[in-house]
């Protein structure tokens, strides 16, 4: 087990990780680090407990955003693959003429 060293609002943290996750755990301390940061620009004046607490509600409310962006992209994405495009017909039509009008250039070509 790795053990890596993070400094968040001044303060060190040494935390354990799977060896080859230093990097992720360096960078998702960072993450914390820079909601702390933007907390304390707002000009709040705060214990640290309260500064993780509302550094954690932050990421978790970005959490929240996207999980229900994930969901209504799945979702629509569901949604499209149950129902046929209506636009595939034309097209396939479109496409048929355009075949058959290459088809003919085609023999044109050929004839001497």
């Amino acid at each position: 087990m790795a053990q890596v060293t993070v400094k968040i609002n001044g303060y060190t943290y040494t935390v354990g990780c799977e060896d080859g996750q230093e990097d992720h755990l360096t960078a998702m301390s960072a993450q914390v680090e820079s909601r702390v940061e933007s907390i304390k620009a707002l000009g709040s004046q705060s214990g640290e407990a309260r500064l993780l607490v509302l550094a954690s509600l932050l990421m978790a409310d970005e959490i929240h955003d996207l999980r229900v962006e994930v969901d209504n992209m799945r979702l629509a994405a569901s949604r499209a693959s149950r129902k046929p495009d209506k636009a595939e017909p034309e097209l396939a039509r479109k496409l048929g003429r355009l075949a058959i009008r290459a088809e003919q250039i085609a023999a044109d070509l050929e004839q001497p």
